[in-house]
């Protein structure tokens, strides 16, 4: 089963993940699209929930970089942040809050 992936768009038209993707050198670029890959074609076995709704994406690489999402339905994945194990507990709040944002937006209207 393939899964679509979208990043999040805050009521300002930020996007959090793309924004810290681009912030990323070439490795850890390359190390993030390949898990995104993955993510895509159904493997989420570096995933465990983190609580609201939120799931982290595990990469054993540098400083342990963390993809967080959540999902609506069955196979649409928002990306909501990225970032790495020592920013862990403020990165997980940021996806928390960006993912019940989410939610509250997507009851009125249908998100892009």
């Amino acid at each position: 089963m393939m899964f679509e992936l979208r990043g999040y768009i805050d009521p300002k038209g930020n996007k959090p993940f793309a924004k810290w993707f681009e912030k990323l050198d070439i490795t850890a670029a390359v190390k993030v699209t390949t898990a995104l890959t993955r993510m895509e074609n159904g493997n989420f076995s570096n995933v465990e929930g983190v609580g609201a709704g939120v799931s982290e994406y595990k990469i054993n690489f540098g400083p342990g970089y963390r993809i967080y999402f959540g999902r609506d339905g069955e196979r649409l994945v928002i990306l909501l942040h990225g970032g790495t194990k020592k920013r862990q507990d403020e990165d997980i709040a940021l996806a928390q809050a960006y993912w019940a944002d989410y939610k509250r937006r997507r009851k009125y209207a249908s998100y892009p």
